[in-house]
């Protein structure tokens, strides 16, 4: 075993997963549950132990990663029927993935402290690529004691971590980081569709855009599979959505008006309204290719 910490998991979606084999690679006993038990065989078969329910995890655990859908499903393994709580002991620590609401994060934050229970923010930026290597970025905020006790783990996890302070800052942090990937994504989208409809090759305008400062990782790798269609999801449409949900939710409860955010956010309603929530985030070109040829057949209508 690699340390004398006992971590939990709770939450095997994709990143949730990764995440968890790795630690598993790296000589961590990890302890996992997931709503779909079937979500769990591949950590059960490198060495995991499956258990029934978050109370389970806890009651085995010094450190419970959280890794769910929203700041709701956060509420839900950790305070209903079977939950966190109910498996608490002295110094457990609740460790939250997910990409949620930094005022709800709070919240939650201080509903544990209620039952005695510390909880860190850990979100992280990376798929599920680099987190199966341990190359996440990795940001923490609350309480600082228990940031330095479980470093190891964090940094076994990321190559990078930052702490930030207080709950919430680092989900801040994360969702104003999202903001800038489906910004890069409208932006990179946009500019291949514009390059085709000028008749010009995409791999050619991303050669020109990648000898250039404007050059961005998202332009130099998943680009050029975007114009080759190829949307295998690492982070669905479908859940950017739900990102950017949050970040124009966090935005008004602080009395702000991000215009492109709200934008955004619109126009990925739509492609999921039109089908494409389970691709790639990066399946807004594949939407917007759509929507410009029935708009184009429109026009032609129209004349």
């Amino acid at each position: 075993m690699k340390s004398e910490d006992k971590v939990g998991l709770v939450g095997t979606g994709m990143l949730g997963n990764a995440v968890g084999l790795h630690l598993l690679k790296t000589g961590y006993d990890l302890t996992a549950y997931n709503r779909t038990r079937e979500k769990t065989l591949g950590l059960e078969k490198n060495g995991a132990s499956i258990v029934d329910s978050p109370m389970d995890v806890a009651r085995s655990s010094d450190l419970v990663i959280t890794c769910v859908k929203d700041a709701n499903a956060v509420k839900s393994v950790s305070f209903e029927k079977n939950g966190i709580v109910e498996g608490r002991h002295e110094n457990l620590v609740v460790a939250d993935m997910s990409t949620i609401n930094p005022i709800e994060s709070r919240k939650i934050a201080n509903k544990l402290n209620d039952f005695n229970i510390v909880m860190l923010d850990i979100p992280v930026m990376g798929g599920p690529n680099v987190a199966i290597k341990g190359e996440l970025v990795l940001m923490v905020s609350g309480d600082e004691n228990a940031f330095n006790k479980h470093k190891k783990i964090f940094e076994v996890i990321a190559r990078q971590v930052f702490f930030l302070g207080k709950n919430g800052v680092a989900h801040s942090v994360k969702l104003a980081l999202n903001l800038q990937i489906v910004m890069l994504a409208l932006a990179i989208s946009e500019g291949i569709t514009l390059a085709r409809a000028s008749s010009v090759d995409p791999e050619v305008f991303l050669k020109i855009l990648n000898s250039t400062y404007f050059k961005t990782g998202m332009s130099e790798n998943k680009a050029y599979k975007m114009i080759k269609d190829k949307f295998e999801p690492t982070f669905t449409l479908k859940n950017m959505k739900k990102d950017l949900g949050t970040i124009n939710e966090t935005a008004k409860s602080l009395g702000l008006n991000l215009p492109m955010s709200f934008k955004a956010e619109e126009l990925y309603r739509t492609a999921i309204e039109d089908g494409f929530g389970d691709l790639d985030y990066t399946g807004i070109l594949a939407y917007l290719k759509q929507a410009t040829k029935t708009e184009n057949l429109q026009n032609r209508l129209d004349e």
